[in-house]
């Protein structure tokens, strides 16, 4: 699944082209995705300027010119291709591995006049796309109960101590719970522990003393989760299957993993000797050092 920094370049590939145009029209080819679409939903969207275009969590979401805003999940698969007069300026990243795109798998497309066309293209459907009005945007249900951006200024040792101070919950689930912090996903909470020389199966409460103040490891991987995220969409976010940015290329951060999907490989740390190991946790597959985050 698209994580944060994917999105997030999908997010800036899309920007120029989508916001301040106008959509022409909405066309459906199929009822819905993983779910059916709004009521109405070509109707509500056609004709309607895009006024901003904005990110929270792994969710994009434009604000129109009616009042409402268009809530956009990649899910597994999805991916937008821009057609636009000015495609050119879009240069393609590094390719890793293609995944192709199949014309039958075009499932929503935005008529942007003169603009171009942005096409919504998802080969396994779970992605969605919802309407909400913008003014209750954050109490709609799909944001209501979210925990904050590990990008945004609320992210500090103060905040990661705050949170899981007294958790006997794994690290790593617990920075995986999108009700404390929104949008970090298992690829880059893997990376970010390895580089903090945190174990992922330490209880949570680790990072805080008793009364909730933040240990020197709290600040640290505040840090490194900021740097892990900015790093990766940088490099234009990770090459996983089906994963291509707006204009048809492939993310490549994946050429920098240190133990994502490294199993049984030599730690990349100096003198380690050890080699990348692979645990399952909470059905999902943790990928990390034993010498370098010992229990």
């Amino acid at each position: 699944m698209p994580e944060l920094p994917e999105v997030e370049t999908v997010r800036r590939g899309l920007e120029p082209v989508l916001v301040g145009a106008r959509i022409e029209r909405l066309v459906l080819r199929r009822k819905n995705l993983r779910f059916a679409f709004p009521d109405r939903f070509a109707e509500r969207v056609t004709g309607q300027q895009v006024k901003s275009l904005s990110r929270r969590a792994k969710y994009l979401i434009a604000e129109l010119g009616s009042g409402e805003a268009l809530i956009m999940h990649l899910g597994m698969t999805g991916r937008f291709i821009i057609d636009a007069p000015d495609a050119s300026a879009h240069e393609p990243g590094v390719f890793y591995a293609d995944a192709g795109r199949h014309l039958i798998h075009d499932h929503v497309v935005f008529e942007l006049g003169s603009a171009g066309r942005i096409t919504y293209n998802d080969v396994r459907r779970f992605g969605f796309m919802d309407m909400a009005p913008v003014a209750d945007l954050f109490q709609s249900k799909h944001f209501a109960g979210m925990g904050i951006e590990p990008l945004g200024n609320e992210l500090s040792g103060e905040t990661l101590a705050a949170l899981f101070a007294g958790k006997a919950a794994p690290l790593k689930a617990a920075l995986l719970d999108q009700r404390l912090i929104a949008g970090l996903g298992n690829i880059y909470v893997c990376e970010a522990l390895f580089r903090a020389g945190l174990n992922p199966e330490l209880p949570a409460g680790v990072i805080a003393t008793k009364t909730g103040r933040p240990r020197p490891k709290a600040h640290e991987l505040a840090g490194i989760i900021r740097d892990v995220l900015t790093e990766a969409i940088a490099a234009g976010g990770s090459t996983l299957r089906d994963f291509a940015h707006t204009d048809g290329s492939l993310g490549y951060f994946q050429h920098a993993f240190k133990v994502y999907d490294r199993e049984s490989e030599d730690c990349v740390t100096p003198g380690c000797g050890s080699k990348v190991d692979r645990i399952v946790q909470s059905g999902r597959s943790t990928f990390f050092c034993p010498s370098c985050q010992p229990g």
